[in-house]
């Protein structure tokens, strides 16, 4: 759960369970004290607001569309826990971290993260008929990743194999014509709205998830992997299903 920390990291990480222990009065630190350090430090200390019915019940289909998602989409980011409790800015959080440590990443898995990332704005869509300002943080992480993927990475088939990032000082002129811009353009809003179209028809296919989903959120608050897995009957993408003898 902590891919990218260092040393320094890990044990403020420690210490900060080890607080959580000794709160409770315990004298053994547990996995539960490590995930409410993890929680807090990443995430922010939770938030004692009150929320209307219909409010906690957006939220919960919010976040149930971010994890089932990515429970469905091949090359997604394991799910490790969903929660409906709010936490620093957020009113929900899903969270996801690689198996391992990345450092290069291919296409599926960008558009992966964009498809997850639209989640929330896709089950509002499908479930209300209207969406919310929830998805502001989400539709940030979106237009970053495809803006790369267009400008950086050369991963548009119309833009072509080439880089065209530059820098943001007011006085760097860009490397490229108005006409490469309205191309750069159209293929970042392409990417976001093919990827919104896959995150729809998937909590559509499998709308009896998410609703199973949004209510056990709202029944617990907060669930780990192995509850969301329980709730969907859903594997990981990439790994084959449970298999039992008799």
């Amino acid at each position: 759960q902590t891919p990218g920390s260092v040393g320094a990291d890990l044990r403020n990480l420690v210490n900060a369970a080890a607080l959580y222990a000794a709160r409770r009065g315990s004298s053994v630190v547990t996995m539960a004290d490590f995930t409410e350090s993890i929680e807090k430090t990443l995430l922010g200390p939770e938030r004692n607001i009150l929320l209307t019915p219909l409010d906690r019940e957006r939220i919960a289909y919010h976040e149930s569309g971010h994890a089932l998602l990515g429970l469905l989409v091949s090359g997604a980011d394991p799910v490790r826990k969903v929660t409906i409790i709010p936490r620093g800015m957020a009113l929900g959080v899903t969270v996801q971290s690689p198996i391992d440590d990345r450092f290069n990443y291919g296409e599926d898995y960008l558009r992966a993260r964009i498809v997850g990332a639209l989640g929330g704005r896709a089950a509002e869509s499908l479930v209300y008929g209207v969406v919310t300002t929830g998805a502001e943080n989400d539709l940030q992480q979106v237009t970053q990743i495809a803006h790369e993927m267009v400008v950086r990475w050369g991963m548009s088939p119309v833009v072509g194999p080439l880089n065209y990032a530059h820098d943001d000082g007011a006085a760097f002129q860009k490397p490229y014509s108005e006409a490469t811009a309205k191309l750069i353009d159209d293929e970042v809003k392409r990417i976001a709205d093919e990827c919104f179209q896959d995150a729809r028809r998937l909590l559509k296919e499998h709308r009896n998830k998410l609703d199973d989903l949004a209510r056990a959120l709202l029944e617990h608050d907060s669930l780990d992997e192995k509850e969301i897995l329980a709730v969907t009957g859903l594997t990981p993408p990439g790994k084959p299903p449970l298999v039992t003898h008799s």
